[in-house]
């Protein structure tokens, strides 16, 4: 047997799938049947000894049925009281109906037991029995099922007379015909007598008839009412019957058949019923049951006509004359019989018809679907192929039947199907009816379709209804490709390294303190980028990720974060020598670096060139992805602050001059708002009188611990520009302030303030507030000088002159800071109108040891002198630099050979004193002497 057959034919054992057994009383009802069985039991045997005395067989006799029914009545009001459903009247018509056979016999024991005389031959005991059956067969009326149709409402009425009226022949020729013919009776009590037995065929072809159409709605309790009432039928059956009339006496055994009939039905709505949701698991069973009850109902016009002939039968064989109304009911029963089956036979012609119709429909819809439906047989082989195989599949389905279905399924994907389909058999149809099931099938073609199959039971198979998902899964893998690559590169992107790092760090690697991660970022291709285009910037990209992808081994990983951003992951190798798997470590990421410097050959053959900056980190035990990217990542930013094409190991440090950096950058944030910055100035001397010209303003920062920060050192630590702009404004206003304040006590030293040529440019500094700033001041005219100090290539110079000409007509003078440094000076100074030109330090530093650097400095002054410039230097701090400049016709410089930055106190006093001693005659000392320096500055070797 093959697999999927085996798994087929498989069943659960023991039966237990979790749910209690539905026919399986509760404790309750259990402890109800048993104390139900008690009190028949001891009534039955009381009944049968004659309860002990006369007087107390009356009583039970009487009153003990009266209660009965009473208690009937009872339970059947309380439920239909409480029931919304739509068996509610009936269980109400029953409490009824078993009112009045309360009160029947309560009267009649009123006769017997309280008044000690014989109850009269008709009496108010009469009109209660009599009012007790039409109640009841209502009641049966409304549990029945109701027919859908008018053929039914016939057949249902024809039912019921078919078994009424042979009931009716039968007991006509038995007993009822010799009641008619007692002598001395009036007509009343001919009547009477006839009425209990008529009203009790009525009331048996009801419950006969409810057998068969009884509604599903708790059948239990349904059941227990028809055997209740079923059992008052025939106890009233043989009371009726004129030996036993005769010699009937209450508190005699034909009591308790009413007794145990009348607790019955009071337990019969409160019995154990089986839960709403068990109805469909216990489907099974029933199905057993069904065919017999289905016979039955087909055999009994059958019985009836039966019942009918043996009535008469009975009247010829006992050689009476044929009694009319046992003819003229004998004909109804056989004409109602005979429109039944007529009416029958026109049902199953159209019941026919509709079947076949059906059956066309859903031929025409399984072979014209373009999903594949296959039926499996216990035994795992396919008994029914729809025509669609042959184009889903590429096979005719006559060749699919016959063949097992584990051969037609992938080797690799058998295992999952068959486990699901044990999984799917083992649970109750109830709980999941159907399952799905996706896996890969063999083609006509030899290829491999992935299949998607709905599974459903079929009388001990299963049923398949397969579509061919090939597409859909293709699509979805190339989907989940897309959204872990790069699209320009095709290499893993960030989310899919990270989820291949975390991987890394689990399992069995965990503990492997080998593994690394390499993050590379391109020095130089934003350059590549802003000088030929986006598109030789992405080829360049392209090539770069192919060679990273070539150099790393088979088993890691080379993905693109981002822009110029590279990484690899780097698996270990499950050593234990830390410090040989690092050094081989680095030495892969110099081969990468060295092999990404690589010439490039982008946008139709140009020739670039870029570095790469690599940072690495290696795994320690207990970190996790995030944390390992970071540290790759923080030695990267590392190696491009260390000067880029280069690679940088990890260390705990870069963790804390980061967290150094953050902190730092948060209290700027906040460091203008709670005034810890504070202005300096720096004199600026003329060289040929000491005195002081101008003052340079200088912003600080006080931090809270007291350390003093430069702009070079705060600046550094944020990208924050609003910031900065916030910043200079500060500056601007401050040094404005600062110098109309000295000009009021009499020192009118003009002020510079160094500003880029961005901040110049920018909204955030208009024309106006200048202007509105020195009026608001009263800053005289000349007394504020603006050193422009920008040369990034990317300001529009147009921009930048139309905005240093108004600042001019202000009375604003114009300085160029840096000279000498950056590759636009020579161009500002060709186009911007500017008044004095202040040397960068890198022409001051080395002046004295480098005669090379004299001649360019020597150059620089003289074509300031050309243009009529005044001339500061900057960084002037040892006196062989003031001699060698004044030599070379400097007019002014500032730095440490002078003074350093001075706060408004000092600055007064250098002001009020406004001499600075030059010094004389100083031979010039050539040689590798280091000059002091300040302000933390980089000094330039000298040349």
């Amino acid at each position: 047997m093959s697999a999927p057959g085996a798994v087929i034919t498989r069943r659960p054992v023991g039966g237990d799938s979790g749910h209690p057994d539905p026919g399986r009383p509760r404790l309750g009802g259990a402890a109800a049947q048993v104390a139900l069985g008690l009190v028949c039991a001891g009534y039955t045997t009381g009944a049968s000894l004659g309860w002990g005395s006369p007087r107390l067989a009356l009583f039970m006799g009487d009153f003990g049925l009266s209660a009965a029914a009473f208690t009937a009545a009872v339970s059947c009001f309380l439920y239909g009281r409480g029931h919304r459903g739509s068996a509610r009247p009936a269980w109400l018509l029953f409490a009824f109906s078993s009112f009045m056979a309360a009160a029947g016999n309560a009267v009649w024991g009123w006769y017997e037991v309280v008044l000690r005389a014989e109850v009269p031959d008709s009496s108010v005991a009469d009109l209660f029995f009599l009012l007790f059956a039409p109640p009841a067969i209502v009641g049966l009326l409304v549990l029945a099922k109701k027919p859908v149709t008018r053929a039914g409402w016939v057949c249902l009425g024809l039912d019921a007379w078919l078994i009424g009226g042979s009931l009716l022949t039968l007991s006509w020729s038995l007993a009822l015909a010799r009641t008619t013919h007692f002598e001395g009776e009036s007509v009343a009590q001919a009547a009477l007598s006839l009425a209990y037995p008529l009203l009790d065929i009525v009331l048996v072809s009801m419950v006969l008839v409810l057998h068969f159409r009884r509604s599903q709605a708790n059948r239990s309790a349904t059941n227990t009412a028809i055997a209740a009432l079923a059992l008052t039928v025939l106890c009233d059956a043989l009371f009726t019957s004129p030996l036993l009339r005769e010699n009937y006496a209450s508190g005699q055994l034909l009591d308790a058949g009413w007794f145990a009939g009348s607790l019955l039905l009071a337990y019969a709505p409160w019995g154990v019923r089986r839960p709403p949701d068990t109805a469909t698991a216990v489907r099974g069973p029933s199905l057993h049951s069904r065919p017999v009850a289905g016979s039955l109902a087909a055999l009994t016009p059958y019985l009836a006509a039966a019942v009918c002939t043996l009535g008469i039968l009975y009247n010829v064989v006992e050689g009476r004359r044929v009694d009319r109304v046992v003819v003229l009911t004998g004909c109804t029963v056989v004409l109602a019989l005979v429109v039944r089956q007529g009416i029958m036979l026109l049902d199953n012609i159209a019941l026919t018809h509709e079947l076949a119709q059906k059956e066309n429909h859903f031929r025409s819809l399984v072979q014209g679907s373009s999903d594949v439906i296959m039926i499996a047989a216990p035994t795992g082989m396919l008994r029914y192929v729809s025509p669609a195989a042959s184009g889903v599949y590429g096979r005719d389905a006559d060749d699919l039947i016959g063949s097992e279905l584990a051969s037609l399924i992938h080797p690799e994907d058998l295992g999952a199907v068959v486990h699901e389909v044990r999984r799917f058999l083992a649970v109750s149809p109830a709980e999941e009816p159907t399952t799905r099931i996706e896996c890969r099938f063999r083609s006509g073609r030899g290829d491999w379709l992935n299949v998607e199959s709905t599974v459903n039971r079929h009388q001990g198979g299963l049923i398949f209804n397969s579509r061919d998902v090939t597409e859909r899964v293709r699509l979805q893998a190339q989907l989940q490709h897309n959204a872990e690559h790069d699209p320009l590169t095709d290499l893993p992107n960030r989310a899919l390294f990270t989820r291949r790092v975390r991987q890394a760090l689990s399992g069995r690697r965990s503990s492997d303190q080998g593994t690394a991660v390499l993050f590379i970022d391109l020095d130089g291709f934003k350059a590549v980028n802003d000088r030929l285009g986006h598109q030789a910037g992405d080829d360049l990209l392209v090539q770069a990720a192919r060679r990273l992808h070539d150099s790393v081994r088979a088993g890691d990983t080379a993905a693109r974060l981002g822009g110029d951003e590279f990484a690899a992951l780097i698996l270990g190798d499950g050593g234990r020598d830390r410090t040989a798997r690092r050094s081989q470590v680095q030495e892969i990421a110099d081969r990468l670096r060295l092999t990404l410097s690589q010439p490039y050959r982008v946008d139709g053959g140009n020739e670039v060139r870029v570095a790469a900056s690599i940072g690495v980190a290696f795994a320690e035990p207990g970190i996790g992805a995030g944390d390992l990217l970071r540290n790759a990542d923080l030695a990267m930013y590392r190696a491009k602050a260390a000067g880029k094409d280069r690679v940088e190991l990890y260390a705990p440090q870069m963790q804390a001059d980061v967290v150094r950096r953050t902190e730092l950058a948060a209290r700027l944030r906040t460091a203008l708002h709670d005034g810890e910055f504070a202005l300096l100035h720096q004199p600026v001397v003329d060289l040929a009188t000491g005195r002081i010209s101008a003052v340079s303003a200088q912003a600080r920062w006080r931090s809270s611990q007291g350390i003093l920060f430069t702009p070079a050192e705060y600046l550094r630590v944020t990208d924050d520009g609003e910031r900065t702009a916030e910043l200079g404004r500060w500056l601007l206003e401050e040094a404005v302030e600062q110098a109309a304040e000295r000009a009021g006590i009499g020192h009118r030293t003009p002020v510079s303030i160094r500003l880029s040529a961005r901040r110049l440019l920018d909204r955030s500094l208009p024309l106006g507030s200048v202007e509105s700033l020195l009026t608001r001041h009263g800053l005289p005219s000349g007394s504020l000088i603006v050193e422009l100090a920008d040369s990034d290539p990317r300001t529009s110079l147009d921009e930048l002159e139309q905005r240093l000409i108004t600042l001019r007509r202000l009375g604003v003078r114009i300085a160029l800071d840096g000279f000498g440094s950056g590759h636009v000076a020579i161009n500002a100074l060709r186009r911007l109108p500017v008044d004095i030109l202040k040397l960068d330090r890198v022409l001051v530093e080395g002046v004295v040891e480098s005669a090379r650097l004299r001649k360019i400095t020597r150059g620089v002054l003289g074509i300031a002198g050309e243009l009529g410039l005044q001339t500061v230097a900057e960084g002037v701090d040892v006196p062989e630099q003031v001699v060698a400049l004044r030599a070379m016709g400097c007019s002014h410089a500032q730095g440490m050979a002078f003074s350093g930055p001075l706060d408004e106190y000092r600055l007064r006093r250098a002001l009020v004193r406004d001499e600075y001693p030059l010094p004389g005659a100083v031979p010039v000392r050539v040689g590798n002497r280091p000059p002091i320096r300040s302000n933390n500055e980089t000094p330039v070797p000298p040349t």
